[in-house]
C-alpha cells in the first residue's frame, strides 16, 4: 500500500513538472523566413598567386560593393536574383533557439585606382592602375554566400503567447562557412567560374521580430560577418581575401 502511494505521488509530481515545462515552451517550435539584404564591405587585400605565370601579388585596400538588383526599380527582376536570405530555426524554449542562417550576398570590385604590390610576371611591382572592366573583373556575384549556424537569444519586449501582436528582441551569434560563386577576369585571363567551398565565417546579428496572430512575423536585423576566403579559383592559380561585411536584413516568416 505504501509503495502504491509513493508511486502515485511520484507520478503526480512528474505530471506537474512536465506540465510546467510544456507551458514554458512556445506553442510553435519551428520557423522559416525569406527576405532581402543590403551590404557594405570594408576595404580588403586580395592576394593573387599564379606560380606558372610568375605572379604573386596583392591588390591593397580594395573597395568592394554589393549588387542589390532592385536599385533601378522595385520588383523589376525575379525574386531569386537580388540579394536574398533565409532562416530556418527551432525554438528550444521561450528564451533560446538554434538557427541555420543563410545570406545570398554579392561582392564585386567597382572602378577605382588600385594599388598592386608583389611579383608580376617574375618582376617586382609596386604601383597603381585604374581598374576598368577590360583589365579586372573580380566578383563573387552569384553569391559571397554566408552560411552560419547560430544560437539565438530571444528577449520579450511586448505581448505574450495569447497576444495578437508580440515583439521580441533577437540577439544571434554563430560560426559557419562560405560557398561563393567565383567569377573573375584578371589582366586578360578569365577563370572557369563556378561555385566552390571558400572557407569559414563568423557573425553576430541583432534586431526585432514582430509576430502577428501567432503565425506570421516580420524581422529586421543588423548584422556583421567576418569571412576568410581561401583557394578561390582564378586562371592558373588561387586567390584569397578576408572580408568584413555589414548587412541590413528584412525578412517575413511563418511559425509552424
Amino acid at each position: 500500500m505504501l509503495y502504491h502511494k509513493k508511486l502515485l505521488l511520484l507520478t503526480i509530481n512528474l505530471l506537474i513538472v512536465f506540465n510546467s515545462y510544456s507551458q514554458a515552451k512556445p506553442k510553435h517550435r519551428f520557423y522559416f523566413s525569406w527576405g532581402y539584404n543590403k551590404e557594405w564591405y570594408s576595404t580588403n587585400n586580395i592576394r593573387i598567386s599564379q606560380p606558372s605565370l610568375g605572379n604573386d601579388y596583392m591588390f591593397v585596400k580594395t573597395k568592394g560593393i554589393d549588387k542589390p538588383g532592385w536599385n533601378t526599380g522595385i520588383f523589376n527582376k525575379d525574386l531569386s536574383i537580388p540579394q536574398y536570405n533565409y532562416r530556418l530555426g527551432y525554438c528550444i524554449n521561450n528564451k533560446w533557439a538554434v538557427e541555420l542562417n543563410f545570406d545570398h550576398t554579392k561582392y564585386q570590385i567597382p572602378d577605382q585606382m588600385l594599388h598592386i604590390t608583389g611579383t608580376y610576371q617574375g618582376k617586382n611591382i609596386d604601383s597603381t592602375f585604374n581598374r576598368t572592366e577590360n583589365n579586372l573583373t573580380y566578383q563573387l556575384n552569384n553569391g559571397a554566400n554566408f552560411f552560419l549556424f547560430n544560437a539565438v537569444r530571444r528577449i520579450n519586449i511586448s505581448g505574450n503567447d495569447s497576444s495578437k501582436v508580440k515583439i521580441k528582441l533577437l540577439l544571434k551569434g554563430g560560426i559557419g562557412f562560405v560557398y561563393p560563386h567565383v567569377e573573375n577576369h584578371i589582366m586578360g585571363q578569365e577563370n572557369n567560374s563556378g561555385f566552390q567551398f571558400g572557407g569559414f565565417d563568423a557573425g553576430t546579428e541583432a534586431g526585432l521580430q514582430v509576430t502577428f496572430f501567432k503565425r506570421i512575423y516580420l524581422e529586421y536585423t543588423n548584422k556583421v560577418v567576418y569571412a576568410r576566403y581561401r583557394n578561390l579559383n582564378i586562371y592558373e592559380g588561387r586567390a584569397k581575401q578576408n572580408l568584413t561585411c555589414y548587412e541590413m536584413v528584412l525578412s517575413a516568416g511563418v511559425w509552424f
